[in-house]
């Protein structure tokens, strides 16, 4: 599996869980601060678009994923 492919299956994770902890009407609803972790994670993939500078990607290069083209895994 590619970096960018664990990446986007990561921010998508993210994107489902904090909503679904921060909307009223889920079933698993913590708190509305978590619609913020949303709007974090969606923030870092507009400014990853625009710059290329990916945090994840750092952290999985490391860890010895390989690189599969893209705007984030490149």
């Amino acid at each position: 599996m590619t970096i960018e492919r664990i990446i986007r299956i990561m921010a998508g994770f993210f994107v489902m869980l904090s909503l679904a902890l921060g909307w009223q009407g889920s079933p698993v609803f913590v708190s509305e601060w978590f619609l913020a972790f949303t709007a974090f994670v969606g923030f870092n993939l507009f400014q990853s678009g625009f710059t290329g500078f990916c945090p994840p990607e750092k952290l999985l290069t490391r860890l010895g994923f390989k690189s599969g083209g893209g705007s984030c895994g490149s």
